[in-house]
């Protein structure tokens, strides 16, 4: 979100959504934290207004959480279709049984309703810039744990760290902010079939 303060220097309100990641049960209604960041001087590039990508259908697991966290994080509010036509890529890429969790997860992540017609006042856009991918530690011990039926055969997860970059318009002047960001995007990818999304973890709870 970005929610620009004249003064000497511009101040920019982002929001950070929570969500309910693969083993804390089912997701909860959207919530919001306000977090400011300090406006960067850089002019915002000019662009094209994006459209939604599908997530990418492949059987390699690394390259589809890839995928799934570049399409989490990249929208634009000049976009006709709203933040719903964002969220289903997401949605289509998902495992049936889990498509109600994801489904909430990812309208977690996305603004919605009122915010995004805020952001869109200014413009908005985002996308996400992946510094690191890799399979945490942590998994091994989720995995042992976990009962025959709690995970799928092929279930692996994957934690994303990286710069979530926002521009848009404050009364004609480009403004851009930068945050870091970390998640973990839980995946199946069961034999001779392409990948498909589980659940999100809670954004910056990524698993280590």
């Amino acid at each position: 979100m970005i929610a620009l303060i004249g003064g000497a220097t511009i101040l920019l309100a982002l929001i950070g959504v929570g969500l309910f990641g693969l083993l804390r049960g089912p997701a909860a209604a959207q919530t919001a934290e306000l977090q400011t960041t300090t406006a960067s001087s850089r002019p915002a590039p000019r662009e094209s207004v994006a459209t939604p990508n599908a997530v990418a259908e492949t059987k390699d697991a690394g390259r589809f959480a890839r995928s799934v966290g570049s399409a989490l994080f990249g929208w634009d509010t000049r976009a006709d279709g709203g933040a719903n036509a964002w969220a289903q890529p997401l949605i289509d890429a998902s495992d049936g049984d889990e498509a109600n969790g994801v489904a909430a997860d990812v309208r977690s992540y996305i603004p919605d309703g009122a915010l995004w017609d805020e952001l869109r006042t200014y413009g908005t856009r985002q996308r996400l810039r992946i510094e690191a991918i890799k399979v945490p530690d942590a998994w091994a011990a989720a995995r042992s744990q976990a009962s025959a039926l709690q995970l799928p055969p092929g279930a692996s997860a994957f934690t994303i760290s990286g710069t979530a970059e926002r521009h848009g318009t404050w009364k004609g002047t480009p403004v851009a902010t930068e945050r870091a960001v970390s998640f973990t995007v839980f995946i199946d990818c069961p034999d001779s079939h392409p990948c498909r999304l589980l659940r999100l973890s809670r954004p910056d709870a990524s698993l280590q």
